[in-house]
């Protein structure tokens, strides 16, 4: 995709709107910025921790009214990875 942006006063650029849904960018986003041979703006992934525990509980809740039944946090404290390649 080729797009032409035009740069405005104090050196401002805006990001066509399907872009910024495309790459999940909101307002308040930090982008990355390469340069090289051209310039490469990323989106810096961040996720607001409060966003991800309530994902969480609503993804352990949906797999607790499937019936699945797994181990529970603690379960393999006592189990180290070598062990498995000692049998």
């Amino acid at each position: 995709m080729t797009l032409r942006l035009k740069v405005g006063k104090k050196g401002v650029i805006v990001l066509p709107k399907t872009l910024r849904e495309s790459y999940g960018i909101e307002e308040g986003d930090s982008l990355i910025v390469e340069s090289g041979e051209c310039i490469a703006l990323k989106p810096e992934k961040r996720r607001v921790l409060s966003r991800l525990e309530t994902e969480l509980r609503a993804h352990t809740e949906r797999v607790r009214a499937l019936g699945v039944k797994g181990p529970r946090l603690g379960d393999l404290s006592g189990v180290y990875l070598e062990m498995e390649f000692e049998r």
